[in-house]
């Protein structure tokens, strides 16, 4: 079993950034990836990554605005919100997966992560 704990969140104006963090206990997983779930809206694919190479996939939303990158020695997954929107306030949460980076699809789906952490609340003001 892993457990992820995010940080990072917080209160932000149109056009500012944050960047969260998502520290896991151990590694007992291949890939990693964010999610946010808006009031009233599904949970959503934000971004994925590699744990392996370091490749990366994103939602068409967020691309060219948000970067995912890790860090192997620490066990963690940064998610970089630059131009952030109102349209981006979600409670994003971080996940684990063992499924494997070639079936991209699979990745893009809530079902296929193993486990989560608590989320972290990101609130952008207009």
């Amino acid at each position: 079993q892993v457990q992820l704990v995010e940080s990072g969140g917080g209160l932000v104006q149109a056009g500012g950034s944050l960047r969260l963090s998502c520290a896991a206990s151990r590694r007992t997983f291949r890939n990693m990836g964010w999610f946010r779930q808006a009031p009233g809206k599904e949970r959503e694919f934000v971004a994925a990554i590699s744990w392996t190479d370091g490749s990366t996939m994103s939602a068409d939303s967020v691309k060219g605005r948000f970067t995912i990158s890790r860090d192997n020695a620490k066990n963690t997954v940064y998610l970089q919100m630059n131009s952030l929107k109102p349209e981006d306030t979600a409670v994003y949460y971080c996940a684990s997966t063992w499924e494997r980076w070639t079936n991209a699809q699979a990745l893009l789906r809530v079902r296929t992560y193993d486990y989560w952490g608590q989320g972290t609340q990101v609130t952008v003001s207009s």
